[in-house]
């Protein structure tokens, strides 16, 4: 098995895969006419990438999966995180922007570009854009690329980052236009995020496994944690943690007033591993503690 390769330095990079030096230390573009591959084997870097593919064929891994090409498609990947290219073919050009992390040192996007969920999706999570969204886009790089390609100066640093800061934001843009375009397509996110934590209650996991995650609710719908949460937030306003909450506050809710069960019990048979996590939330959720709710559900 071929072991990971680590790129510390852009240029390292660039050497390892055949590419030119980099006009700049800690910023790269790179335009794709017939292929960008990245070496035959998986590897990690200090940089971001932003990348606009439209493959014919090929394999992208990206994490563990493999990247959905049947559109054009962008991807994003941050430091330190699994990629492998290899065997590509393009049916048209594509590009990919790759910033090293200490390029951002001091600038408000190397705080800002962390709320950016989709670095942490997976690629069959990857962003369709249609052929307007792709002008756009198009538009935003052809600056970066023409900056990049001059004499820079104390200006091209900002102008660059701005740039690419605005594709970040349409990026959001776009990504939101997906999620309501899929649900129209393949249903409400919600209802099948409530039937499996229906069946986990169902199974047995909530005294076997503990209280529910996002990950291990994820992994049932086939989806990536980030992807899942922000999807649920389109849709109902809450993340899949608040939705978990709510939902085992409900479930409570309906043992406090039906069940003989002390107030610990009842916390404990729902997953919590201390009643003083549980009676917090319930408080956050409900307004008043357990025990409270109960002595009003009996009165």
């Amino acid at each position: 098995m071929n072991k990971t390769v680590h790129y510390k330095m852009l240029a390292d990079l660039h050497k390892g895969n055949g590419w030119p030096p980099p006009e700049h230390p800690l910023l790269s573009v790179v335009s794709c006419k017939k292929d960008c591959s990245m070496g035959d084997r998986e590897f990690t870097s200090n940089c971001y990438l932003i990348g606009f593919k439209k493959l014919k064929a090929g394999v992208i891994l990206y994490g563990r999966t493999h990247y959905d090409h049947t559109n054009g498609s962008m991807l994003f990947v941050k430091p330190r995180q699994i990629i492998e290219m290899k065997y590509m073919e393009f049916e048209e050009d594509g590009f990919m922007i790759l910033i090293h992390e200490d390029y951002l040192a001091g600038h408000e996007l190397h705080h800002a570009i962390q709320k950016y969920n989709f670095f942490d999706y997976e690629t069959n999570e990857a962003l369709h854009l249609s052929p307007k969204e792709e002008a756009i886009i198009w538009d935003l790089f052809n600056k970066i690329a023409g900056e990049y390609s001059t004499n820079q100066d104390e200006y091209s640093r900002e102008i660059m980052i701005g740039h690419i800061s605005s594709i970040l934001m349409y990026s959001q843009r776009f990504y939101k236009r997906q999620f309501i375009n899929r649900t129209d397509m393949s249903g409400k996110t919600v209802t099948k995020f409530n039937e499996a934590l229906r069946l986990y209650y169902e199974a047995g996991y909530l005294q076997t496994k503990g209280l529910p995650s996002v990950q291990s609710l994820a992994e049932q719908l086939y989806v990536s944690p980030r992807y899942l949460s922000d999807l649920l937030k389109q849709e109902t306003g809450k993340t899949a943690m608040d939705l978990i909450h709510i939902s085992l506050i409900s479930e409570a809710k309906n043992q406090l007033r039906a069940s003989d069960q002390s107030v610990a019990e009842i916390a404990y048979g729902l997953g919590f591993e201390n009643t003083s996590y549980f009676t917090r939330l319930f408080k956050k959720q409900v307004g008043i503690k357990p025990l409270e709710f109960k002595k009003q559900s009996l009165n």
